[in-house]
């Protein structure tokens, strides 16, 4: 897969499995290629691990980022298992040798670099020249993890400097989107819990790519990874930048709402998760204004007092009971999937 230029923007995740279990980080791929990641990173502490990931590589559908710190031997043992790609921050790296054969080994066989720094590795020297943790000292030490690959004649390499914090993490990015034409990997570090980590991610990711700063993201969350990757998903899908998957629109309640609208909504937010293609399904709890609120939408539901308005288009179709209204509306999900599927192949 591509990363940088005019490739689409991916999504990442990181494996939650301990690596030396294949059967285990193979099933946790699986499953998070399955709901839309694009690429995989996994720890590789130890030389157990780096067997490992051989057949892991070999057998997974998407790519690999093998993530290593401090021993330079670890990188060398992931590339020749056969790792699309690894993490490194070469600061972490005590012998300058090891940086360079890392840099000749990967040149050698087409394996890019993610230099990766955060504002927990800063080292003291440059905490004192900036005056502490903040976007001046963090942007420099992904300058100066760069350098120490391009000395050695690397330059296949992509850019991660991570903050908890994101208006450190959008300053920092900023900087080195004026200075760098390498790849920019995004992400606030740490985020959190699923509620308050999707709001500081998507604050974070979501400002610099707007201003169309970023090649690849993950959201990091203290969750199941599989909502990293929904998240991700839906940032990338709220700005335009995917448009795969169902964008489902859902008014708030209020005091006209006479339907139970906040437990259909997530029942439906379930069943939608599983389709790929791009529609628009509106849930809308007033049948006066709701078919004309969504009426950008493909298909969906404005409810009334324990009924609802199916509509297509904007255009009603028929009144079902509050029971039927999730059924109706995926059975002409369903039909509209089925015309679709008619028409691009004609």
């Amino acid at each position: 897969m591509r990363v940088g230029g005019n490739a689409p923007i991916s999504v990442q995740s990181m494996l939650t499995t301990d690596t030396r279990n294949v059967q285990e980080s193979l099933s946790e791929i699986m499953r998070l290629a399955d709901g839309g990641c694009d690429i995989i990173r996994l720890a590789v502490p130890d030389a157990e691990a780096a067997a490992a990931l051989k057949d892991i590589c070999l057998h997974s559908p998407i790519p690999v980022v093998a993530d290593i710190h401090y021993d330079y031997r670890l990188a060398l043992a992931a590339i020749r298992a056969g790792a699309n790609a690894i993490r490194i921050n070469p600061g972490n790296m005590r012998e300058e040798e090891g940086v360079r054969e890392i840099a000749t080994l990967a040149r050698k066989r087409s394996v890019p670099i993610r230099v990766g720094v955060n504002s927990g590795s800063i080292s003291k020297e440059i905490r004192n020249l900036y005056d502490g943790v903040n976007a001046q000292s963090l942007a420099y030490s992904a300058y100066q993890a760069c350098q120490a690959l391009e000395k050695f004649g690397f330059e296949d390499i992509c850019v991660s400097a991570k903050a908890s914090s994101p208006l450190m993490m959008i300053e920092t990015y900023r900087m080195l989107s004026e200075h760098f034409d390498y790849p920019l990997h995004l992400g606030v570090t740490e985020a959190g819990t699923e509620r308050e980590g999707t709001i500081r991610s998507a604050v974070g990711i979501g400002s610099l790519l707007v201003d169309g700063i970023g090649d690849t993201i993950r959201v990091s969350l203290t969750a199941d990874p599989i909502q990293e990757v929904k998240v991700g998903i839906s940032i990338l899908r709220s700005l335009g930048l995917r448009d795969e998957g169902v964008r489902l629109i859902s008014c708030p309640t209020c005091g006209r709402t006479e339907v139970d609208l906040m437990n259909m909504a997530a029942e439906l937010e379930e069943k939608l998760s599983l389709i790929k293609a791009p529609l628009t399904v509106a849930l809308m709890g007033c049948s006066v204004n709701g078919p004309g609120e969504a009426r950008e939408a493909d298909v969906g539901l404005a409810g009334g007092r324990g009924f609802f308005l199916l509509f297509r288009k904007g255009d009603i179709i028929r009144k079902v009971s509050q029971e039927e209204a999730i059924p109706a509306l995926m059975a002409e999900i369903a039909k509209l999937l089925e015309e679709s599927e008619q028409t691009n192949g004609i």
